[in-house]
């Protein structure tokens, strides 16, 4: 009597827990939250996200739409279709250097060397292309190769020889200052074709009105055929999924902004060739820091090289790799950025760049502290900072002042940043 009294009570034990551990799955998926609860679930999970530190994005995008909101208050023109197109063709260049260096800050390292490659590669296209003749797709090849292999170097003294990733890039952004100096020679100013290659990065517009509606159509269909498969697969392997409501009011909320801004391109001069070409990197490189294993050993070592190490991670080919990553982008944002004034000049990758290009990616979302962060928090970022810029041009705001707000908002980030990890260690979840 007793074995069966003992025997039901461990059986009422096993429910207990079965029905618990349901109740907390429930109540940490959010997929599951919206299936079961609806409106409720979504208020219910971004309480616990913000109970939990778990913001994401979502400061950054309210800020941007504060920067809009006063700014376009201030001044009708803000939000004009040239301002923001010329805003969305200019931010490229310091993001294409962003997207390198968010994949350094996954590391929880830092990239000094940024604004210097930049100036650098794109003073080995000018040359090439202009003093030596030489086709210009391969005068940029060779310059991207070059940012490549600079970082490769980087990646080298900081991964195999232990030197301090600061040390070494600093001392790179030395180097490779002197070097550009030394390549644009004693002119220091090479002026590139307005209508070569390198000079239409930032210049061609796709003036058919379908260009910019018939991207819009194929990122928004293209977005919900890769939700739904997903969802699919994930149904299939037993596994919480957002339910089709979800993904059709994402997909509806994606359309609108996209055909919106189709709309705004094709009332100045069309789809800028410059934001395409942006948007395909960021779209690569967000693939491949999500859904390859690749990006899966980057997010690892943010989280803990040592057990990246014993997990059987090659730590040092990655972080060779990433700093390889962050030179090739460096590269590609120098010949925007060399395509935006038509020239490679002394002046290039100097200024503000080097902070401009990490605190797009700071403030975007990706953490200092390594682990966190997407390839897509550079666009944000580089927006915030360019539209600061662009807004306080239009009310003729002093240079001293757009840097001292910058950092204000720099500085902001930092501390958002640095909350939330205290709140995700208070929850339990850092």
């Amino acid at each position: 009597m007793s074995i069966d009294k003992t025997s039901a009570t461990a059986q009422d034990h096993d429910v207990r827990n079965t029905e618990a551990a349901a109740a907390a799955v429930t109540a940490v998926d959010p997929r599951l939250l919206v299936q079961e609860q609806g409106l409720a679930g979504y208020i219910g999970e971004f309480k616990r996200k913000l109970k939990a530190g778990e913001l994401g994005s979502l400061p950054v995008i309210l800020g941007l739409v504060a920067i809009c909101v006063i700014f376009q208050s201030l001044n009708s023109a803000f939000l004009s279709a040239q301002n923001i197109s010329d805003i969305t063709v200019t931010m490229v260049g310091t993001g294409m250097i962003s997207v390198g260096i968010v994949f350094v800050l996954l590391l929880g390292e830092i990239d000094l060397s940024v604004g210097s490659v930049s100036g650098a590669s794109s003073a080995i296209a000018a040359v090439l292309a202009v003093n030596q003749g030489w086709p210009e797709w391969a005068a940029v090849l060779i310059a991207v190769a070059a940012g490549v292999v600079i970082g490769m170097a980087h990646g080298f003294f900081f991964a195999v020889l232990g030197a301090p990733a600061f040390a070494v890039t600093l001392a790179g952004l030395l180097f490779w200052l002197g070097f550009m100096l030394q390549t644009l020679g004693e002119n220091g100013t090479i002026n590139l074709d307005s209508d070569g290659l390198i000079g239409k990065l930032t210049t061609y517009f796709f003036t058919d009105v379908a260009a910019a509606y018939g991207l819009a159509a194929v990122v928004t269909a293209v977005f919900f055929v890769t939700s739904f498969l997903s969802n699919r697969r994930r149904d299939a392997a037993g596994i919480p999924s957002r339910p089709l409501s979800d993904t059709i009011l994402r997909t509806v909320l994606l359309g609108v902004v996209s055909f919106a801004a189709a709309i705004m391109y094709n009332q100045y001069k069309g789809l800028p060739l410059a934001t395409v070409i942006f948007l395909v990197f960021l779209v690569g490189t967000d693939f491949v820091l999500r859904r390859t294993s690749y990006g899966r050993k980057v997010f690892a070592l943010g989280g803990s090289v040592e057990a990246s190490r014993r997990a059987g991670i090659n730590v040092t080919a990655v972080r060779i790799s990433v700093f390889a990553i962050s030179g090739g982008f460096a590269a590609i944002g120098g010949l925007f950025l060399a395509s935006k004034i038509a020239s490679a000049n002394q002046s290039a990758g100097t200024g503000d760049l080097l902070m401009n290009a990490i605190a797009a990616a700071v403030i975007g979302g990706t953490s200092l502290f390594g682990g966190r962060g997407r390839t897509w928090n550079a666009l944000l970022g580089v927006l915030v900072i360019v539209s600061i810029q662009y807004g306080l041009q239009l009310e003729s705001i002093a240079e001293p002042v757009k840097y001292m707000i910058t950092a204000g908002v720099l500085l902001t980030t930092v501390v958002i940043d640095s909350i939330t990890r205290k709140t995700q260690k208070t929850a339990g979840r850092a």
